[in-house]
């Protein structure tokens, strides 16, 4: 896990150094392609969880125990708003999280209330049999305000 903590501490000092040129070779994805490809869509008032299983009984990934939903940040209430953020949660056997933004929201307060709910996420680790083993999930959080 220290090796994975040592890789994720480069690649942020390498985003932070030279974004357009990683950010584009990082994630050519779509939110619209996300749409298209997931099964289940978790759609709320004004935000929206793509990648995110709810069936336990699915060990795909880590199993959620606590995810409170982003919200709209405040100061952000009354205004047209569709942006939306991808992010990685890394979740240890002994369910320790680390998180890691792959892709920011354009808005600095979108970003913020994404990574302020991110990190409260709880999780029981994945499974390979009865062994408790590292996995991760990756998420995009799509805040838009609905259309009247």
């Amino acid at each position: 896990m220290k090796h994975v903590r040592m890789f994720l501490v480069m690649m942020s000092a390498l985003l932070a150094t030279s974004p357009p040129l990683v950010w584009s070779q990082v994630d050519a994805s779509t939110h619209e392609l996300d749409h298209l490809e997931d099964e289940q869509v978790e759609v709320l008032e004004t935000v929206h969880v793509h990648g995110f299983k709810l069936n336990k009984d699915q060990q795909l990934g880590p199993v959620p125990k606590y995810t409170p939903w982003p919200t709209m940040p405040p100061s952000l209430q009354g205004q047209e708003v569709d942006d939306w953020m991808k992010a990685r949660i890394l979740v240890s056997r002994a369910a320790e999280t680390t998180l890691v933004v792959l892709v920011p929201a354009k808005n600095r307060l979108i970003n913020l209330a994404g990574v302020y709910a991110l990190k409260q996420w709880r999780f029981d680790p994945q499974m390979n049999g009865d062994e408790p083993v590292d996995g991760e999930l990756t998420v995009r959080l799509h805040f838009k305000t609905q259309e009247k």
